[in-house]
């Protein structure tokens, strides 16, 4: 079952992989990322991977866990580190928990020279992700949900890796229980106080929803994104930063965003792009993170606003 498993994760790991360079496998030890380990290592050989274990110290099994995941990772040869990290209690826990986890890998990463890192992410998380946005009415960008590859923001110059999207949680585990690999059951992947785990259970209960049909679009619509991405990249001019006025208002907001990157103090919140969008489609002055733009004729023009101006549209 591994021989033909690995097979096909080398053809998606292909696709994605860097040039050059060992990559950092996130391993919790949970059954998703267990398949990835296991995957990588059948497909690549250890000479390639280097493995983190991250320890939040939030359960008392955590050190338990981590340890387990490092005399598994002996025996296949791999070099294995545990991070541990030191969260206060609080709020919003998933999300620090979550921002902190990346930190710690993406300063593991650059330690160790790693080229990238790899997650165990996989089509139901890509799909329970895609279902959490369309509830929070985001757009293009944000429905295309996770991708394959893609820049890692707590690591400028590093990416993230995610070989398993085509892959199902259910023949994740499966994989992993065939090779006898013990495997961690986190407790906090069954609480409904979590946003993610309401959504999960809920699709168990919506027989009609695909997972994997979910997933599929969010990578149709991440071809979408790119392309928007492609054409407003064409429609900047270094020497003079206009925008057409006739332009679909999706394509406006990206060229509007790359004006932002060039001459003011970026990154802005879409809402506020799309409301600075408006008032130039008005046929107004407006100033948005410090550049100025000119709706009152075709095409628009910007420049960067004098530091008095307040950062937000409507202000001239």
């Amino acid at each position: 079952m591994l021989a033909e498993a690995a097979d096909r994760f080398a053809a998606d790991w292909a696709r994605i992989a860097p040039p050059v360079g060992r990559v950092g496998l996130a391993v919790s030890g949970g059954p998703d990322s267990m398949a990835l380990l296991l995957l990588a290592h059948a497909a690549l050989g250890p000479a390639q991977l280097a493995i983190a274990t991250v320890d939040h110290r939030l359960r008392e099994d955590s050190a338990a866990e981590a340890a387990m995941v490092a005399a598994i990772c002996t025996d296949l040869g791999l070099a294995h580190t545990t991070l541990t990290l030191d969260l206060a209690p609080g709020s919003a826990l998933q999300e620090r928990a979550r921002d902190a986890r990346y930190a710690a890998l993406a300063q593991w990463c650059r330690d160790h020279a790693l080229a990238a890192l790899a997650t165990a992410h996989h089509a139901d998380d890509q799909a329970e992700t895609m279902i959490m946005r369309l509830n929070r009415g985001t757009g293009l960008r944000g429905l295309a949900a996770m991708r394959a590859r893609a820049p890692l923001p707590q690591g400028p110059g590093l990416e993230i890796l995610r070989p398993l999207l085509g892959w199902r949680r259910a023949e994740l585990a499966a994989l992993v229980a065939a090779c006898g690999v013990a495997a961690v059951d986190d407790p906090s992947n069954h609480s409904a106080r979590f946003e993610r785990v309401r959504v999960r259970q809920g699709m168990v209960g919506a027989p009609w929803l695909d997972p994997a049909g979910l997933a599929a679009t969010a990578a149709h619509l991440a071809d979408a994104d790119a392309a928007l991405d492609w054409m407003a990249d064409r429609l900047i001019d270094d020497s003079v930063l206009t925008c057409d006025p006739a332009l679909p208002r999706a394509l406006a907001l990206r060229v509007l965003e790359r004006v932002i990157a060039r001459i003011g103090r970026g990154p802005v919140r879409g809402s506020a792009l799309a409301a600075w969008h408006g008032r130039l489609s008005e046929g107004r002055i407006a100033t948005l993170a410090g550049v100025r733009g000119d709706g009152r004729g075709a095409p628009w023009r910007f420049s960067a606003a004098p530091p008095h101006r307040a950062d937000r549209p409507g202000r001239s």
